[in-house]
């Protein structure tokens, strides 16, 4: 399917050098070495590789570790750079020159779609929350009606290994999760649909301002034939619509239009007030995560996907692991593991998407603590004297988080503080671990945490006893 001297004529004559060694930097490496390309590798770091073993896989590479290599920089025509490289730095910025093209993984991928006029269906999302949420649930539905879906971008396998893999001709719809990194160098997709799911302060110290971080979210609606945003942040709507691109809303609200919408309190999804399914049926909690189930919705409609068909699929998603993840539980309380939430961004969602779409006689009791990486946390104090019954906190920050409200339990332990909640919970009440900090003062990371939680949780169930006493009231 891919036609080797095509590809060649695409980087003949021209220098070519790839920036970082992660992961999407060494499928570009394989496919490019595949074909014959000649090309030189830089990585800032001293060790990106085991360097022994990667001359033995590419001994013909000219290979420059350690620092940013100015001369190569220079004298690149076509740089392929990895998303987490800053292309501002002064290290890299002040020496590429002013006809060399800068490339990402994806990017390289689409061009070498469009040489070939190879056409892959495609849905891409990007977002400050909730993307990977999104695309997980993209694919799983499609998966569930029958296709063969790819999922790729900034989750899974770096998208330039479907090349190597040759199945182009085998997928019936590629699912992209776009960071604004990607976006930065990404402008040959040519998606079916697309979506900012929202907007929020996020990697301000690249991007600088919250307008440039717009510029590039909004980028993705620029290579798109439907665009899909989300009425409840203004930032999300497209700022210009090219000749013949369609739109499509999602929100919170109730429309009368062929938009997606919740009806009843925000209790049931809805498009153009025509209830699709109850928020209580979703395997994911809380109106952000119904907005993510809409626009889900929303994306699969612009390929055709039979919308019945979709909304019975959204049951059986599992979602993401330790992402406002219910816990199977006999004792009448909901149990939300959110260990994911290692920012006081991604609390803010979990906390108001929950509180939005819970009962008034419903109780939140929060956990959250841990490691803060100096964040400021000043944020949640409003949620938390507005939303929240009560709140336990622990680990190393856990004391800054309890100061912001007289709402708060210290606990010195996470199953000690699953049973403080156990005891101030009734049956209906939520109890959600969403730490709002990292995990690496008690545990090796968000998940090993997450999956501590589930454990403290079930061993409620059976034996009505912390796993381990330390509740320091």
């Amino acid at each position: 399917m891919l036609v080797k001297t095509q590809i060649n004529e695409m980087f003949i004559n021209k220098n070519v050098l790839i920036l970082g060694l992660g992961l999407s930097g060494l499928s570009c490496v394989r496919f490019l070495t595949k074909m014959g390309i000649d090309f030189a590798v830089n990585d800032s770091r001293n060790s990106p590789v085991d360097a022994e073993q990667f001359s033995k896989d590419f001994p013909l590479l000219n290979l420059s570790l350690g620092q940013w290599d100015q001369t190569l920089i220079a004298a690149a025509d076509i740089i392929v750079t990895s998303p987490g490289i800053n292309l501002n730095d002064t290290n890299i910025a002040a020496y590429i020159n002013e006809n060399c093209q800068l490339w990402g993984d994806v990017e390289l991928f689409f061009q070498i779609l469009n040489l070939h006029h190879i056409v892959i269906p495609t849905l891409a999302v990007t977002g400050s929350n909730g993307k990977s949420t999104v695309v997980s649930l993209l694919a799983h539905i499609g998966k569930t009606l029958g296709m063969n879906i790819c999922l790729a971008g900034n989750i899974g396998t770096p998208i330039m290994t479907m090349l190597d893999e040759e199945n182009l001709s085998k997928i019936d719809c590629l699912v992209l999760e776009l960071s604004s990194f990607q976006l930065e160098t990404l402008h040959s997709m040519n998606a079916v649909g697309v979506s900012v799911l929202n907007i929020s302060d996020d990697h301000l110290d690249r991007h600088n301002t919250l307008e440039n971080y717009q510029q590039i979210k909004h980028k993705i609606y620029q290579q798109a034939q439907t665009l899909v945003f989300n009425r409840d942040d203004d930032l999300t709507q497209p700022l210009t619509l090219k000749k013949n691109q369609n739109i499509v809303s999602f929100g919170s609200d109730e429309t009368d239009q062929p938009q997606f919408g919740l009806l009843d309190n925000k209790q049931q999804l809805a498009i153009c007030n025509q209830p699709l399914i109850s928020i209580d049926q979703l395997p994911l909690a809380g109106i952000h995560n119904a907005l993510n189930c809409l626009a889900a919705l929303a994306l699969g409609q612009t390929v055709g996907w039979n919308l019945d068909e979709m909304v019975t699929a959204l049951v059986s998603f599992k979602g993401l692991e330790h992402r406002c993840q219910k816990v199977s539980s006999n004792d009448g309380i909901l149990w939300i593991n959110d260990s994911k939430a290692t920012n006081v961004g991604a609390t803010l969602a979990a906390i108001e998407g929950l509180a939005q779409a819970k009962k008034t006689s419903q109780k939140l009791i929060l956990i959250a603590g841990g490691e803060g990486k100096g964040a400021d946390f000043s944020p949640l104090k409003l949620v938390f004297n507005k939303y929240v019954d009560h709140l336990i906190t622990l680990g190393k920050d856990g004391n800054k988080l309890a100061e912001l409200t007289e709402k708060s339990t210290l606990s010195t332990s996470l199953e000690a503080a699953v049973y403080s909640a156990s005891v101030i919970a009734n049956k209906g009440d939520i109890v959600l671990l969403s730490p709002a900090c990292a995990s690496l003062d008690m545990f090796k990371n968000f998940a090993e945490r997450g999956n501590a939680f589930m454990q403290a949780v079930l061993a409620l169930q059976k034996t009505n006893t912390p796993l381990e006493q330390g509740v320091n009231e």
